[in-house]
């Protein structure tokens, strides 16, 4: 949950479009991370059916998150550098 504030942050307090979009995909990534640790624990408080399908449907779409926001700071990542180098 700190990484998900943490790159926040860092995506308010940076001047450069790129950097902006890199840090927005990382904190993507820690709230998908978030959401699948709650369905999770989900499993563990409500083992029941019901418990069960809500924690599925958390599992599913915190996955869904972190990995399309994963490929976003993959791409965007090729591109901090020479961002910065260009902004010097």
């Amino acid at each position: 949950m700190y990484c998900l504030f943490y790159y926040k942050t860092k995506q308010f307090r940076s001047t450069l479009p790129i950097r902006k979009k890199w840090y927005k995909a990382k904190a993507g990534i820690a709230l998908g991370a978030f959401i699948i640790a709650f369905g999770l624990n989900t499993c563990i408080v409500y083992p029941t059916l019901v418990g069960f399908a809500i924690a599925a449907v958390f599992i599913v779409v915190g996955f869904m998150e972190a990995y399309s926001n994963f490929k976003r700071a993959r791409h965007e990542g090729r591109f901090v550098q020479e961002e910065y180098e260009l902004n010097k």
